[in-house]
């Protein structure tokens, strides 16, 4: 999955205008963005106006989804990681919709996607230990298609 379709369907999922993406993107107190450059965001990819949504611009908004949802730490913004994977992902987005691992079992089950408690718990563990896997976009878009599901159903 690339950035864009993270954004776009998170966009979809949670029913924002582009100014409200705006909005989320300045949560993260990083970063201001134009409603331009989201429009380019989420173009359709074989759109000539379309533009590559950068790991760093990613990682921006996830961590604007965050203070959005669950109201901002006072201070400067968490930094944007520099380079992102899914793992990294889908740890924000439980960051952000407040979810346990039960939640986010329920919300893989809406997609018709079976998934294990030990399995998730693989998914967020650190790199080194020796029980970590990593999180496949199958995986993360059936996450995707489930919180639509349960949002907008």
């Amino acid at each position: 999955m690339t950035n864009n379709d993270i954004l776009r369907r998170l966009r979809y999922c949670l029913n924002l205008t582009s100014p409200q993406l705006v909005d989320v993107f300045k949560a993260a107190k990083l970063r201001e963005v134009t409603i331009d450059e989201v429009g380019h965001w989420l173009k359709k990819d074989d759109d000539e106006q379309y533009k590559s949504l950068s790991d760093v611009d990613c990682a921006t908004f996830l961590n604007g989804l965050i203070n959005h949802k669950r109201g901002a730490k006072p201070g400067p913004g968490m930094p944007a990681e520099k380079s992102l994977n899914n793992n990294l992902i889908f740890r924000k987005l439980k960051i952000a919709f407040n979810l346990r691992s039960d939640d986010i079992l329920e919300i893989l089950k809406l997609a018709d996607f079976e998934f294990s408690e030990h399995e998730l718990s693989a998914l967020f563990r650190k790199e080194q230990h020796k029980h970590y896997r990593v999180c496949k976009d199958q995986v993360l878009r059936n996450f995707l298609v489930g919180l639509q599901l349960k949002l907008r159903p």
